[in-house]
């Protein structure tokens, strides 16, 4: 036994220097319920594409429109896209794995919907390809061997279903979706059951796809912008509250916890991290939902320049059946009320009016700019119930629209709203954890490098660290820490430390 010992630190000290191996499985000693999924977050961008912002103004409204109809009316919108460069017109999405035998899905995230739906392989009219450099791949229940269509007898279509938009034709009796949209697209389809997979940690040295069924649409047809193809994608991942979202299905069987974390990367070529899982980071601040809101509300209480707040009613920020505030992804840009949108514009020309040349461009507030942002203009603070304060940098409100007279020409990013409702978009979203608790009913937030690893934790008493290619883990009750490596590495591993008699593993 004492001839193992030197070859056994020799493998460890090996393995300890493979530690920054990029590997995309998670890897969890002794895992317990609930446990959390990592769902590598990509994002694309159409090559060489750059598009003025009153485009992106002009798409961001169809949205709202939307958004404000669901508010009204109980609407729910699936279609969503953004970026986190206003003038790169990309989007976020993630691969899920769907049927037997599992079939790859590019589905864009959406926080402002429910349920996870996919284009079906009947749908003569939806497009084939995509302007975004993927392939579109299609789901035929026909084809899986675990798939089976939801009756309209079904439980799941009679609870659950009963509030949303759902049909059920006497002629085929499949519990069925129709959603319209206010600019005229919409899908409509049908609701299946079958097997979700996804990375898990199974126990011990074991890593395998973990599964579990759930229900989602399939889609038959799609109208309006949704026919697209310079945009077109497999489907949509709505992350929103209901309990057909796939947060609440799985959630309910145990696999993961309520709630699910991303950090959006703002520069580079984007990209990032969805968990479902709560990301731990020592900054994060909370802020208290609004309940009994079809969409991610928040209390909105103030906004100030440089730490002086701006003379801004609470009440414009009120959360009423059209006002209030939302946090969604699915905007590039962010949206004030005009109570509050006017007295921003005004406070940040008159601080940088002496510094900077002031310019109105196609209706919107620029400035002419030949030194750096961060010395010149000032930090915007969103104060929330709570006592909880986000914090922009110039660059989360402000966009560069490109070079005039030899300067930089910055715009305002936030824009007016046109109803009641204020939107955070992805112009503020980025570069930062966020953490939706639904458990709690709260969002938190930090600022944070999303390019960086990012920690994450589940309630079942271990602490895990991931990133969009590692991940480690470490047990709350010991100082022992276990890298992400290649599978066979670590079943190495574990099987020489069990020999050295670890008592950890």
């Amino acid at each position: 036994m004492r001839a193992l010992v030197a070859p056994a630190k020799f493998l460890i000290f090996l393995a300890l220097a493979a530690l920054t191996l990029p590997v995309s499985v998670v890897v969890q000693c002794g895992a317990a319920l609930p446990r959390t999924t990592v769902l590598p977050l990509q994002r694309a961008f159409p090559l060489g594409r750059r598009v003025d912002p009153d485009w992106l103004r002009a798409r961001d409204r169809v949205r709202h429109a939307r958004i404000l109809q669901s508010v009204a009316g109980g609407v729910v919108d699936f279609s969503v896209e953004g970026s986190s460069d206003p003038l790169l017109i990309g989007l976020y999405f993630t691969k899920v794995k769907l049927g037997s035998p599992p079939k790859v899905f590019n589905v864009q995230i959406d926080t402002g919907s429910d349920v996870l739906w996919v284009t079906c392989s009947s749908c003569s009219d939806c497009p084939q390809t995509s302007g975004l450099g993927i392939g579109l791949s299609f789901f035929d229940s026909s084809s899986s061997s675990t798939s089976y269509l939801i009756s309209c007898s079904d439980p799941v279509c009679t609870s659950q279903i009963q509030t949303m938009s759902s049909e059920c034709p006497p002629q085929s009796n499949q519990c069925s979706y129709s959603f319209q949209y206010g600019d005229g697209s919409g899908t409509t389809g049908h609701y299946v059951s079958d097997v979700l997979y996804f990375d898990m940690v199974m126990g011990g040295s074991s890593i395998a796809n973990s599964s579990a069924p759930i229900v989602f649409g399939c889609s038959t047809y799609q109208s309006g912008d949704l026919t697209k193809s310079d945009k077109a994608i497999d489907g949509i991942f709505g992350f929103g509250g209901g309990e057909l979202s796939v947060i609440s299905q799985l959630s309910s069987k145990g696999i993961t916890p309520k709630l699910f974390s991303h950090c959006l990367r703002g520069d580079g070529n984007g990209g990032g991290i969805m968990v479902l899982g709560e990301i731990l980071e020592p900054s994060i601040v909370y802020s208290p939902l609004v309940p009994s809101q079809p969409h991610y509300n928040l209390n909105l209480q103030s906004i100030a320049i440089n730490g002086q707040p701006l003379p801004i009613d609470a009440a414009v920020f009120a959360t009423t059946n059209n006002r209030g505030t939302i946090i969604d992804s699915g905007t590039t840009l962010t949206y004030l009320v005009e109570d509050a949108f006017d007295p921003f514009v005004n406070a940040v020309t008159a601080f940088v009016s002496q510094t900077v040349t002031p310019i109105i461009s196609k209706g919107r507030q620029c400035f002419l700019v030949s030194s750096s942002l961060s010395a010149t203009f000032p930090l915007v603070s969103l104060n929330f119930l709570g006592g909880a304060t986000m914090l922009l940098k110039p660059e989360e409100y402000l966009i560069h629209v490109g070079f005039t007279e030899g300067a930089a020409l910055w715009c305002i990013g936030f824009e007016k709203a046109q109803e009641g409702v204020s939107i955070l978009g992805d112009l503020v979203l980025k570069d930062k954890i966020f953490v939706y608790d639904l458990a709690r009913q709260r969002i938190g937030w930090a600022p944070y490098d999303c390019s960086m690893s990012v920690n994450v934790s589940v309630t079942s008493g271990k602490d895990e660290f991931i990133n969009a290619g590692q991940l480690s883990t470490s047990s709350s009750s010991r100082d022992m820490l276990v890298e992400l490596l290649p599978i066979g590495l670590i079943i190495l591993i574990m099987h020489v430390a069990r020999a050295m008699g670890f008592p950890f593993l």
